[in-house]
């Protein structure tokens, strides 16, 4: 049985939102819960309400205690760029990309 939880549009750029997701890849949920708290990184907080969540889907739908869950598959995909442009000299204008991500976790019953 797979307990799902998704947070979509997250203002933080994938690549630096793997490198979190990598830290608590297929771990227990109350080993993650402490490395997330205590991470430095800015995408560590919001992967962290997304875990809780996802523990609290499985004790509303399914009844099931988080103690015996492990994160069984996390995916951090790219949303939708916001493309803004910055004044340059000469008249000109440079880009910038301000990359969202879409992340998925999938808890699963040891």
């Amino acid at each position: 049985m797979e307990i799902t939880a998704k947070l979509r549009y997250l203002r933080i750029s994938p690549r630096k939102v793997r490198r979190v997701a990598d830290l608590v890849r297929r771990t227990q949920v109350e080993k993650a819960r402490a490395t997330l708290k205590f991470s430095r990184q800015r995408s560590a907080e919001p992967l962290l309400k997304l875990l809780n969540s996802a523990c609290a889907n499985a004790k509303k739908n399914f009844s099931i205690e988080y103690d015996g869950l492990f994160i069984k598959k996390i995916t951090v995909d790219q949303g939708p760029v916001y493309k803004r442009f910055r004044p340059a000299a000469r008249g000109m204008a440079h880009p910038i990309n301000k990359k969202t991500s879409h992340v998925t976790i999938v808890l699963e019953k040891k």
